[in-house]
């Protein structure tokens, strides 16, 4: 095969950068074949899309937001919603995952330079074997929609939606890949007393939010003789569970708007809200803008804790939030480790859960402090939208169709960097190899 000089400089220079900057490219090709074929005439309902709607539309597929500027069912046809869909389907499983399966399968093997991305797309603690990961990634990921996409097809025709069959493989896998886009003009907001549907949709935001190295370890759990559960699949379960059930409770006790809701539906809308937010899926069952303040506070914090590492969902993620607050509680006790499940993390993890934290902060305060000039709406609607780019969740106050071409393009990074994480595009901007030597020795830093 012919090969062209600049191009393969191009590939040698990038199979020598660090892993998280092929991240970057990569999010960012998916990002530009979803915008180019969304620009598409056939992609178009009627009227055309503005190339910056395309573009802010993409994005927030690649990244599984949810949030849109254009009615997804008004403005693109069947073939740009396939597009979409297909988008927030390679964006779910990670850059390079479905071709990386085809070489297993085909090859039995990975070059180092898949490996090495592999690794940083999944952030996969020590002792997976990243070629059976990958596997178990994909057979899962099939499996769960496919039940999914029946599931679905049930509820849908007995509720007499029109193209039921599309419309189950469109919310299956938006649910799972925790996308948040929907065919229907108002979410899920039809459904709201629907407990099947409410069911199935929470049921595939959890799986794909609490992640495939989940699946993988209670599978191997399962199979495999003397194994035993990683620490990390312990602390996603734990906290996952705890949130969820603790923003339940609150929601269903404080929130005025949900309290007038008849008692059922009253209680699905509470779960789901809790449900919604946490696992980032961003798909409602009530109105956002009729939410109460404290509410639209415990939606907030839901939103940005998130979803879990080697998942679908974005936010700050369960493992990170676990950590800091494991360092809190040791340092509340005079300790100088920190011990989780009568075992110890070690340092460098907690170093990258801090800094997780900080650059997570920083991303969150410049991104609404950047709205805020440009978005002439107010304080805490601006301030929930950011949030909701940042964390990949797709909730929004109503503002979204009313972003100035400003507003549109900070909403469009916050998502992008939300996608491969604000730790790893950091990282990917800042990352030079290390060769100064700490020549002056140690001192100390009054905290």
């Amino acid at each position: 095969m012919m090969k062209i000089p600049f191009i393969q400089r191009i590939i040698n220079k990038l199979g020598r950068s660090h892993p998280v900057r092929l991240l970057l490219f990569g999010y960012g090709a998916y990002i530009l074949i979803a915008w180019l074929l969304l620009c598409l005439p056939i992609s178009w309902q009627s009227e055309a899309v503005s190339p910056l709607d395309n573009l802010f539309i993409a994005t927030s597929a690649v990244s599984t937001t949810g949030l849109v500027t254009v009615n997804t069912p008004d403005a693109y046809s069947f073939f740009g919603e396939l597009v979409v869909a297909l988008a927030f389907q390679v964006g779910g499983l990670g850059y390079m995952t479905l071709g990386s399966f085809a070489l297993i399968y085909t090859k039995n093997s990975l070059s180092n330079l898949r490996q090495r991305v592999g690794s940083a797309v999944f952030s996969l603690p020590q002792g997976f074997n990243l070629k059976e990961f990958i596997q178990h990634t994909v057979i899962f990921t099939l499996l769960v929609e496919v039940a999914g996409v029946i599931s679905l097809y049930i509820l849908f025709k007995n509720a007499k939606v029109s193209n039921s069959f599309w419309a189950a493989i469109f919310h299956s896998i938006s649910a799972f890949c925790t996308a948040g886009f929907s065919i229907f003009p108002n979410s899920l907001e039809d459904f709201r007393g629907d407990f099947g549907i409410n069911l199935v949709i929470s049921i595939l935001s959890i799986l794909g939010a609490v992640g495939f190295l989940v699946a993988s370890d209670i599978w191997q759990n399962f199979t495999k003789i003397n194994y035993r559960t990683t620490l990390t699949t312990r602390i996603i379960l734990y906290v996952t569970a705890w949130f969820l059930i603790v923003g339940f409770l609150l929601l269903f006790l404080l929130d005025e708007s949900l309290k007038s809701l008849p008692w059922g539906e009253h209680l699905l809308a509470a779960w789901f809200q809790s449900m919604t937010s946490l696992t980032t899926v961003g798909f409602n069952s009530h109105p956002i803008g009729a939410l109460s303040a404290v509410a639209v506070f415990l939606t907030l914090i839901l939103m940005i804790v998130g979803a879990s590492p080697s998942g679908t969902g974005g936010g700050l993620k369960s493992t990170s939030v676990f950590a800091a607050l494991a360092v809190m509680w040791s340092s509340l006790q005079g300790k100088n480790f920190v011990g989780i499940f009568g075992r110890s993390i070690p340092d460098e993890r907690l170093f990258t859960a801090f800094s997780s934290w900080v650059f997570y902060l920083i991303a969150f305060l410049l991104g609404s402090s950047l709205l805020l000039i440009f978005q002439n709406q107010a304080f805490e609607d601006v301030i929930f939208e950011a949030a909701s780019a940042l964390g990949t969740v797709g909730l929004s106050r109503g503002i979204t169709s009313d972003l100035v071409p400003m507003g549109k393009i900070i909403i469009i990074l916050l998502m992008y960097i939300g996608r491969v994480g604000p730790l790893t595009f950091g990282i990917a901007l800042f990352y030079q190899k290390s060769t100064e030597l700490v020549e002056k020795g140690e001192e100390d830093l009054a905290i």
